[in-house]
């Protein structure tokens, strides 16, 4: 018995090949009855069986188990559930006969509010509060709804049976093949699935309005809302559609099931989540209403959907062994999702904007607290935990890097043969890069095992010297200390021009490479650009000589969106990594003037409020001026773009216009804040006025809180009560997302109280920590005195890290790393450990930052 205790995984001598499930959900009580026959094979030598279970109540009369061949039954004489384990171990007198056999189980459970399991989600029909029953499984939940063998690898097949309320609709993983009524209940049962892991079954209990299409070879697809909202689910439908017809092809499989299902849930911790043909949402990535969703939120659904889909053979038809492989489904998917996007709405050019998520990558990626793309996983609590950039983004991003490497066709071919290969079981990274390597030619498994089995990522030095380039690697810490990882680096570059382009391996710490071609007379000063449209996973610090080039490039308008984005970007890494002053970084700023591209703008708007929070911590006095200089940074698109939308403007100009208009507020521009105030007034009269469409409404509600005080509180209060009347998910974002930019402490206070009052999902706390400057200190005395609420309600799934980070990152001094210490010293677990080192890391990073501007001897001479 005790052997089985403590162990990351379960023991393999009984295999599950098929479940038989039937669940009674009472909606009003909360609470579900249910029943399992499990099909297995006993394939050594065992008189235990031991299986994945929590938070249910066994009945031990109801567990037996009934070998195929014979008419023995055998009951266990011990049935032990070990929470701390999560398993149910049956404990049978004598040995039980291998092969087949049935195990069967009864058992029961509570549908919890905690967003994870088999959970309630509340929404209003009529004027009256009602639950609805909603399954999350994903990475190791089933278990809280049914028995069995929750890893990725037992995969079986699912045959279930709801009883639930007549006047409902039931919806799981498989068609309908049954529906009895029998007076206010109703027995539905589902076709039996294909063989697929237990984290990927679903089923939801409620009332809901759809919308319906079908594919070209169809499949039934239909979005469902809550009553009243059908309407909003036409937009997701569409991409849904183009999009599994477009993965079809690109994958080379048919969609494996007979329908899909998308839904969208009211209580969700995740954004999605792509159960096998039952695709479960948060409202704000699903519905799309064309009166009040900003043209952000319509790419978001997009996104989104293209990610889910992706999964279904991604994921779903071919799954991960095992947690370490998670970045498998996840960085795939997020890659995919971009491809898909592009095909269906080139005009978005999407994949500029996937440079964000290359940014978000090495953003935590420099950390010393990362972690590499495959890690290893030792219990169920820490598979939540790296549902984070690494495995998304960075993993999305050395995908990106390698296609680019092998070339499109070859990537495809050999991506079409793995997963025909794999179909219906279960893959490691080595499989991927097997199917690769054999497609290609190219050593993929040498050169990948550097970017997946060890953390981080190189900084790429080049100088220009006698006519060569001098490239040299090391690893690159934001926090500028010096590491030894080196990498097999796809190298490419341009000289001058984009028609000559240059690509080779730098295997070694460094290499040279002649360029006498480009050094002729005509070309002495001639732009040189590393890593073209930033395809690889590395950042790269140029000389001076070098940098004074490209900055002339910018400003001359040579260089492509995205290697002007990779240049800022990575001047604002060396920056902070204090290998390059502020006032290097300022200049170059000052070199994007007049840009207009969308995602260089919208990274050069995060930049300056990320340089803003260090520069106001190190040289206070300097702030006016710094301020000054960053509006007039954004004035020339400011006055481009203006407040109103013209006549047929682009996706990208609707979704810029927002973010420079709430950067101004931001910075107290002084015409922008007095022009939103005028806008937002006509907008509380009249909430469908043209003055303010959705997609400058953020930043008229960011414009107001700039000026709320405690004592002027008319602004804070009107957007309460916009708050409070709409019924769309992403308005109340939009709105909570806004009000904690206020610059009054007792404000900030009250905000911080509000996201933890029923009137906010738990979901959408998080919105409200994006607290202002002069809020650090009242989040964290408030995220003190709240903890013990905070760690009811989140304690067991990965949004309480975002409180973690949110409030501790901020700060930048040495002192303030000693007082979070101290908070958590008896306070830490498993499931914030890593985000808390990565927090503090940050802390400590800002206050070496503020250090070093605060010894840059000519800043203020700069600026001014």
């Amino acid at each position: 018995m005790e052997n089985f205790k403590g162990q990351p995984r379960l023991p393999k001598f009984a295999v599950p090949k098929r479940y038989d499930l039937q669940l009674k959900p009472d909606l009003s009580a909360c609470k579900f009855a249910g029943s399992v026959s499990i099909d297995v094979d006993i394939v050594a030598e065992t008189r235990f069986i031991v299986l994945n279970a929590a938070e249910l109540s066994i009945n031990p009369g109801s567990v037996s188990f009934s070998p195929r061949n014979s008419s023995k039954v055998f009951d266990p004489k011990k049935v032990e559930l070990v929470e701390e384990d999560e398993i149910l171990v049956l404990d049978f007198a004598e040995a039980l006969p291998l092969g087949l056999g049935v195990l069967a189980i009864g058992f029961e459970g509570i549908l919890n509010g905690r967003m994870k399991g088999f959970y309630r989600s509340t929404y209003e029909h009529n004027g009256e509060k009602k639950n609805m029953a909603v399954t999350q499984f994903e990475p190791a939940d089933a278990r809280r709804s049914f028995p069995c063998w929750d890893e990725p690898s037992f995969k079986a097949k699912f045959k279930i049976t709801l009883d639930v309320p007549s006047e409902l609709v039931a919806l799981s993983n498989m068609p309908v093949i049954e529906e009895k009524v029998n007076g206010p209940l109703k027995t539905v049962s589902y076709q039996e699935s294909p063989i697929m892991s237990t984290y990927l079954v679903a089923y939801v209990v409620g009332l809901f309005d759809y919308v319906e299409d079908h594919t070209s070879d169809g499949i039934k697809v239909r979005v469902y809302c809550q009553v009243g909202k059908a309407n909003q689910g036409e937009f997701a439908l569409k991409v849904a559609v183009r999009t599994l017809e477009l993965y079809k092809d690109y994958f080379a499989v048919p969609y494996p099931l007979p329908k899909l299902d998308m839904i969208a849930i009211p209580d969700f911790a995740a954004g999605a989540m792509e159960n096998y043909g039952l695709v479960t949402y948060r409202e704000t990535a699903l519905l799309y209403d064309e009166q009040h969703s900003a043209a952000a939120n319509k790419q978001r659904v997009a996104t989104v959907v293209a990610h889910e889909l992706a999964h279904q053979w991604f994921g779903n038809l071919v799954t991960m062994e095992w947690w370490t492989h998670l970045w498998l489904n996840e960085g795939f998917a997020t890659w995919v999702s971009y491809l898909a996007t592009d095909s269906i709405f080139p005009e978005w050019r999407i994949w500029t904007q996937f440079l964000d998520e290359l940014t978000d990558g090495l953003r935590l990626d420099g950390l010393a607290e990362s972690h590499p793309i495959e890690v290893e996983i030792n219990h169920a609590a820490e598979i939540d935990e790296i549902f984070d950039a690494i495995s998304y983004r960075k993993g999305a991003s050395v995908i990106r890097m390698l296609q680019s490497y092998l070339g499109a066709e070859c990537f495809q071919r050999s991506l079409a043969s793995y997963i025909k290969k794999h179909a219906y079981s279960n893959a490691k990274t080595e499989d991927l890069w097997a199917a690769l390597e054999e497609g290609s030619g190219e050593p993929v498994t040498k050169l990948m095992n550097t970017w997946t089995k060890q953390k981080g990522y190189p900084v790429v030095s080049v100088k220009f010297k006698d006519q060569k380039l001098e490239f040299e690697q090391s690893q690159f810490f934001s926090s500028g200390s010096l590491g030894d990882g080196q990498w097999i680096v796809p190298i490419t570059f341009c000289c001058g021009s984009y028609d000559k382009k240059k690509s080779f391996l730098l295997q070694t710490k460094s290499e040279n490479y002649d360029v006498k071609e480009f050094a002729s007379d005509s070309n002495k000063s001639a732009w040189i650009k590393l890593n073209v449209d930033q395809t690889g996973f590395y950042r790269v610090k140029y000389d001076e000589e070098l940098a004074a080039r490209l900055r002339y490039a910018i400003e001359n308008k040579y260089l492509t969106p995205t290697d002007r984005f990779g240049i800022l970007d990575d001047s604002f890494a060396l920056c902070m990594a204090r290998q390059l002053p502020l006032t290097s970084l300022l200049t170059l700023m000052g070199a994007y003037r007049e840009e207009l591209d969308y995602t260089v703008l919208s990274n050069l708007i995060s930049i300056t409020y990320k340089v803003g929070r260090i520069a106001a911590d190190a040289r206070p006095e300097l702030m006016d001026n710094i301020n000054q200089f960053f509006i007039n940074i954004f004035q020339y698109s400011a006055e481009k773009l203006g407040w109103d939308a013209t006549q047929g403007e682009s996706h990208l100009d609707s979704m810029l216009r927002g973010e420079i208009l709430t950067a101004l507020a931001m910075l107290g521009h002084k015409e922008t804040l007095s022009e939103a105030s005028r806008r937002f007034d006509a907008f509380l009269k009249d909430r469908n006025t043209p003055l303010l469409p959705p997609d400058t409404r953020k930043a008229a509600y960011v414009a107001v809180m700039q000026t709320v005080t405690s004592s002027n509180r008319a602004g804070f209060d009107s957007l309460l009560k916009v708050y409070r009347e709409t019924d769309l998910s992403q308005e109340k974002i939009r709105i909570l997302g806004s009000l904690p930019s206020c610059p009054d402490q007792g404000i900030i206070r009250e905000v911080l109280k509000f996201s933890l009052s029923p009137e906010v999902r738990s979901q959408d706390a998080m919105y409200a920590l994006a607290v202002s400057k002069e809020g650090r200190e009242v989040a964290w005395t408030w995220f003190k005195e709240n903890w013990d609420l905070i760690l009811k309600t989140y304690g067991s799934g990965f949004l309480i890290t975002r409180f973690v980070s949110a409030v501790v990152s901020p700060f930048a001094s040495v002192e303030k790393v000693k007082e979070v210490e101290e908070f958590f010293a008896n306070r830490s677990m498993p499931s914030i450990a890593r985000t808390l080192k990565q927090s503090l890391e940050r802390v400590n990073i800002n206050a070496n930052w503020v250090k070093s501007i605060q010894a840059e001897q000519n800043l203020g001479e700069a600026i001014q």
